[in-house]
């Protein structure tokens, strides 16, 4: 059994959620882990940058002057790397570094990654998250009151809000995103995890599902 503390948005302590950790996952695979953020570093990845080579540059292909003769060092055309406006050597062209893992196993590692959340008590559920209005001061003392202010820390809620979104999206150290979304980069380059109790009961009732259709 693993548990995290249940607070509500005021930070008072209002119980304890506790969940079978097969609930999530088998357990905790690191190689898996290495490998799907590995993949999303990959992914973020711009792979844009490009020099010219010696026949991309301006200029004429003809020898500079001749082979022998002149006293001076044998030379090629004004393209060459080693002239000043030529190409280069070993030209950069852009490069797609995007790749994807099976599925089956970014998910795997989505639900590793959370369950490593609550093993590692990094991990807070909120009895319930409402925003009327979108200010950033909501979102930070709700932060604050639970003792997470100044972390990295990932808010996991049920589905998209507008609400909660613009009220948070000014500060720095906090990302937001619906369940539905998670995925084990976000949850493993944040320190902390805060999720709504709603948020965490469809992620455990999607991994139920997603087992009877192994099954």
């Amino acid at each position: 059994m693993v548990s995290a503390p249940l607070k509500s948005a005021s930070g008072v302590v209002v119980g304890s959620y506790e969940f079978d950790a097969s609930d999530l996952a088998p357990g905790i695979n690191k190689q898996l882990l290495h490998d799907a953020v590995v993949m999303y570093e990959a992914n973020r990845r711009v792979g844009t940058a490009s020099t010219k080579s010696r026949g991309m540059v301006s200029g004429s292909t003809k020898k500079l002057y001749r082979q022998k003769g002149t006293g001076r060092a044998r030379a090629g055309n004004r393209r060459t790397p080693v002239r000043r406006g030529g190409g280069h050597a070993f030209a950069k062209v852009p490069k797609d570094w995007s790749y994807r893992l099976p599925r089956q196993a970014v998910r795997l590692a989505t639900r590793m990654a959370l369950l490593s959340k609550f093993e590692d008590s990094e991990a807070i559920v909120l009895d319930t998250l409402s925003v009327d209005v979108p200010k950033t001061k909501v979102i930070a003392g709700m932060l604050e009151a639970i003792g997470v202010g100044g972390e990295g820390c990932l808010l996991a809620i049920r589905e998209q809000d507008p609400q909660v979104w613009q009220a948070g999206r000014n500060i720095p150290t906090l990302w937001i995103s619906p369940c539905v979304e998670l995925n084990a980069y976000q949850l493993l380059h944040q320190k902390r995890l805060v999720v709504t109790k709603d948020a965490i009961d469809f992620l455990r009732g999607k991994v139920d599902s997603l087992k009877r259709q192994v099954d």
